[in-house]
């Protein structure tokens, strides 16, 4: 019995990766009677080219389906597609409720406008006021490693985002042996191809990184409408403030964090944002 962990997974087949290399196996016809499925990301024993244990996973995301990360990075653009902080929300609102660490990363700060700059930098200032880093990458691939690859040392990461933001182009350029196919933006649409189609950890940086197929919606399975506040960590601090338990911050009298919005120690566009969630979660429960 050997041990590894899942870099791949492919029509049925796993690839498992150890000090030894990368075995292609099977999943064993019990874990279907079991209601298990092997992910990207286990730590599994293997025999014969077949998966037989399933370690515990201390997370697992199902958008896409990957287990036990360390850390997203949330690759956006600032245009072509243009910077959308509610995305970003989106996908936020998935690695606060992991409790994974968070790392903004933004790209095309070369064919930007001045104005767009002046859009996203308004936005830069929210997140990083909130404690996430937020690295703007340059294009110089020399600066860009310096400023990437430390996060990515002996953790698995996930790079995130929608299509077109440049994910498999970045990673290229932290890696070039990686060679993976980027694809071209449509002009008609402002967004990418899918050029991604499958998840897949790679070596980078002495960790392992997942470039996923990319997406521009979320929904929110598996979170309860009570944790989507706790995923919001300027609003989970300003509820302290509330007049009643169980304030959802939306229509309550006496609410701390609505308070805070109207002060602006909490961000409008946050905000609007959060009810948009809470609304969703509450609204997706009653079905």
């Amino acid at each position: 019995m050997q041990e590894g962990q899942i870099v791949k997974a492919v029509g049925g087949f796993y690839d498992v990766k150890n000090d030894e290399g990368i075995f292609r196996c099977r999943a064993r016809g019990l874990f279907r009677k079991q209601n298990i499925k092997p992910l990207v990301g286990d730590y599994v024993a293997f025999a014969d080219n077949y998966v037989q244990t399933v370690e515990p996973r201390t997370n697992e995301l199902h958008r896409p389906p990957i287990a036990n990360i360390d850390q997203v990075f949330l690759v956006s653009s600032i245009t072509k597609p243009a910077f959308s902080a509610y995305l970003l929300d989106r996908i936020l609102v998935h690695v606060e409720a992991l409790n994974v660490a968070a790392v903004i990363v933004v790209t095309k700060q070369d064919i930007a406008t001045a104005e767009d700059m002046d859009t996203f930098n308004a936005y830069r200032k929210i997140y990083e006021d909130l404690g996430y880093p937020v690295t703007v990458v340059s294009r110089d691939d020399d600066e860009d490693r310096r400023t990437l690859l430390p996060y990515m040392y002996e953790r698995v990461s996930v790079l995130a985002g929608q299509s077109g933001v440049g994910k498999s182009a970045l990673l290229n350029r932290l890696a070039p042996e990686l060679q993976l196919e980027t694809g071209e933006i449509s002009e008609g649409l402002a967004r990418g191809k899918h050029t991604t189609r499958q998840v897949e950890l790679l070596s980078v940086g002495g960790g392992r990184v997942a470039d996923t197929p990319g997406f521009s919606s979320l929904d929110f399975t598996g979170i309860e409408p009570a944790l989507v506040q706790d995923c919001f960590p300027e609003i989970s601090e300003a509820r302290t403030e509330c007049k009643y338990r169980g304030c959802t911050h939306r229509k309550e009298d006496g609410c701390g964090v609505k308070a805070a919005v109207e002060r602006a120690d909490i961000a409008r566009s946050r905000y609007e944002h959060y009810r948009q969630f809470f609304n969703e979660v509450e609204e997706s429960r009653r079905y």
